[in-house]
């Protein structure tokens, strides 16, 4: 039997130990040169292809690598670089990082362009801008090119990867009359420019990613597809010998998947994992003559593959498709999973051989195609085993659930005339997400404790210390509710499910969530259950310090969820209400201790929404919604719930939110120019709200003109009892300097506001 090729969509770019993410922190803090950051990125580059190579993936990916986003960088790829950005003056890639995170500073003042998350994962990318004078035409330095040729001069043959020009096209942002159709013919000779000059240097299979396929596709959308590939694979086969891959992922393209089809694509990869109808549409007729990638590796979890299911699932493709034409490739990048178990130390093996991250699945890939015996018993015997066992009292208390486990009462209107009350707090109260400015001496005191080398009674005061410093500040500031800083919190999900059951934490597993910011989700590893408070200590030191009330902070069941690693051998809701319940017995124990607001957030809400509207309740906000509502439901009317959320398009889903049944709720909105305010308008939000007056992920400090203005624009939509004023996110990453620059700018246009009142 001949073994079959396999594929990689992309592979982990921020270097096995984070290289990347020290490297451009260094830089901009002018540590290190640009040939230095170069350099670094260079060495993360080459170890990638080299695995890959090692491993025998047929198809291996270039381009993949970014310094901070693939869709900025397609952006400065085909010029779409705003004026402000390039009238500053700096060079190429200093030109690249203020549009990703902005630039305050000698040569000017901009804020960084939108930032949104990717589709269904917790990567956030660049939104494109486009105005009307806005030239679509390859500029600079030709990033693919370049990373080919590198590539090829390490002796390895390489895919380059291109984000396609309809799902660049469909993400990016319209400041003018012009819409993507305008842009369409422009971007299609960018394209196959590019395209003739990537097959004259070698290389024999592009891929170009449309992962937008898998969204709703309308009929205006359906044309501006067929009419930007209808030109572009005619001239690509005409003066290339190029093959042209169409890769998506995240989803099927049941819209679109005729048309697909029918183009002359060399190759066509479809997601298998998550591509609810991907095996339908193949057994309806797939081309004779095409190559099929399919993603049957997963890409986004980190848990062994099921030969014997995946094998299965094979042997079903291949009654439609010539064997001989089926590629085994993941089901997107793996930009979404660490880099190796093998960087695993404390972990036992037992836990270790359930995991497969990167350099995992390109074994994973080379088991499938070659059929290999061995490793398929062993496999078998992995799955075979009982790998955890069921908390009796965990499933105990699920099954107990009632509907009004799920709703709060006296309703939300009578609870605000309640809360006004107790709380007496004055018009545009202001206040934080939550987190403070993490120092190195605050790492450094969470780490010496962790690793043993200072004892309970010192960690402890040391936190109580910056915590007594943190309200003085606020306090000084003006801020009206108050937040403890955070100071004992690695990270929003880590920090609770390492004082939760049934989570496990990895060592060096860390993955992107936006430019250098990097995470290391937990994994789900069996039934979740709260043993003992978590947060109810530092809360209640933290209220001793000051009459103001101090929020207590607590991390949502569905953000916990969508930003662990799930288990994959019961549901995300099962998973979702054991987690809501672990949080519900936290949120009244710091009710029954005093403390009177609790912020529950729910950054990651939208995020594991379904691309199609027609799956959105049925496969998730059914369940997403109720999970919230489990946890604060039984609280008293005078006890104010807060939720947060993180960037994302939450305009669809207002009602949705609107139904969580928070008091008040915050929004990241400031990088989307508060177009949410619409929604909110438009759905006759009741929930007091708070959209984020100024961007935590710059390091610019706002105006308080800039602030006063915001806030108006958030007045011409939302009534003035219902707003809050308040940064867009937590302030962990930030300076102390620049954050309380900011927040003093903030208090002070919330009472030019009430001034104006």
């Amino acid at each position: 039997m001949t073994a079959k090729k396999t594929s990689v969509i992309g592979f982990p770019r921020i270097g096995k130990a984070r290289e990347l993410k020290f490297a451009s922190e260094k830089f901009f803090k002018g540590e290190v040169s640009e040939a230095d950051l170069q350099k670094a990125a260079a060495e993360i580059r080459q170890y990638g292809w080299q695995k890959q190579k090692a491993a025998g993936i047929s198809f291996i990916p270039s381009n993949d690598f970014s310094f901070y986003d693939n869709v900025l960088d397609t952006a400065f790829l085909l010029g779409a670089v705003p004026a402000r950005y390039k009238e500053l003056g700096l060079s190429a890639l200093e030109t690249y990082f203020a549009a990703a995170h902005g630039y305050q500073g000698a040569k000017g003042d901009v804020k960084a362009l939108p930032m949104k998350k990717w589709f269904n994962t917790n990567y956030h990318y660049i939104v494109p801008e486009l105005d009307d004078s806005t030239e679509l035409a390859l500029s600079g330095d030709v990033k693919p090119l370049q990373e080919y040729n590198e590539a090829k001069a390490a002796g390895i043959q390489t895919v380059p990867s291109l984000i396609g020009p309809y799902t660049f096209l469909r993400l990016a942002r319209y400041n003018g009359n012009k819409k993507a159709g305008a842009f369409a013919a422009s971007a299609v000779n960018a394209y196959l420019k590019l395209v003739e000059q990537l097959a004259a240097a070698g290389a024999e299979w592009i891929a170009i990613a449309e992962p937008a396929l898998v969204f709703d596709v309308n009929d205006e959308e359906k044309q501006l597809f067929k009419s930007i590939y209808a030109f572009l694979l005619e001239q690509v086969h005409a003066k290339t010998s190029a093959k042209i891959l169409l890769q998506t992922y995240f989803g099927d393209i049941r819209d679109v998947y005729q048309d697909v089809v029918s183009f002359g694509f060399d190759g066509i990869g479809l997601d298998f994992v998550e591509g609810l109808k991907s095996l339908e549409l193949v057994k309806a007729g797939f081309p004779k003559n095409t190559v099929l990638f399919a993603g049957v590796v997963n890409g986004k979890n980190i848990w062994r593959a099921d030969y014997a299911q995946k094998n299965a699932l094979l042997a079903e493709i291949e009654k439609s498709v010539d064997a001989a034409n089926v590629v085994v490739g993941t089901s997107c990048s793996l930009l979404h999973v660490p880099y190796t178990v093998a960087a695993e130390q404390k972990l036992p093996a037992e836990t270790l051989k359930h995991f497969a991250f990167a350099e995992e699945k390109l074994v994973e890939l080379a088991d499938l195609a070659n059929a290999d015996t061995a490793a398929l018993e062993k496999n078998k015997a992995l799955f075979a085993a009982v790998r955890v066992s069921e908390n009796a009292a965990v499933q105990a208390a699920l099954a107990a659930l009632g509907d009004a486990d799920f709703v709060r009462s006296p309703s939300r209107a009578d609870r605000k005339k309640v809360q006004k009350e107790v709380f007496g707090l004055p018009a545009f109260p202001t206040t934080t997400i939550g987190s403070f400015p993490q120092t190195a001496e605050v790492r450094a005191n969470r780490a010496a404790f962790k690793k043993g080398e200072i004892t309970r009674e010192q960690y402890v005061a040391f936190n109580q210390k910056k915590i007594a410093e943190c309200i003085a500040l606020q306090e000084s500031i003006g801020l009206d509710v108050i937040v403890h800083g955070e100071f004992e919190r690695n990270d929003m999900v880590e920090y609770f499910g390492t004082q939760i059951d049934g989570f496990i934490f990895t060592q060096n597993a860390w993955v992107q969530s936006y430019g250098t910011r990097c995470v290391k989700p937990p994994v789900v590893w069996g039934d979740i259950h709260r043993s003992k408070p978590i947060t109810v200590e530092w809360s209640v030191f933290a209220q001793k310090q000051t009459n103001k009330p101090v929020k207590g902070m607590l991390t949502g069941p569905v953000t916990i969820l969508n930003w662990s690693f799930p288990r994959e051998d019961i549901s995300l809701k099962a998973q979702a209400q054991q987690i809501g319940l672990a949080i519900r017995d936290e949120v009244l124990d710091l009710e029954k201790n005093g403390i009177k607001i609790i912020q529950i957030d729910e950054a990651a809400l939208r995020e594991k929404l379904p691309l199609r509207k027609s799956d959105w309740h049925k496969e998730y906000l059914d369940w997403a919604i109720p999970a919230f509502r489990l946890v604060h439901a039984k609280v008293k009317p005078e006890t104010q719930i807060h939720t947060h959320m993180c960037y994302s398009e939450f305009n669809d889903i207002v009602r949705d939110i609107d139904a969580m049944d928070a008091d008040v709720i915050t929004f990241e909105a400031s990088r989307s120019d508060l177009k949410l305010l619409d929604a909110l308008n438009e759905a006759h939000f009741e929930t007091q709200v708070g959209p984020g007056v100024y961007d935590i992920h710059s390091p610019r400090v706002p105006s308080v003109e800039e602030i006063v203005n915001t806030l108006h624009k958030i007045l011409d939509k939302v009534p003035q009892e219902n707003v809050w004023v308040n940064p867009d996110c937590g302030l962990k990453t930030r300076g102390e300097t620049e954050t309380t620059a900011s927040l003093k700018n903030l208090v002070a246009a919330a009472k030019q506001l009430r001034a104006e009142a």
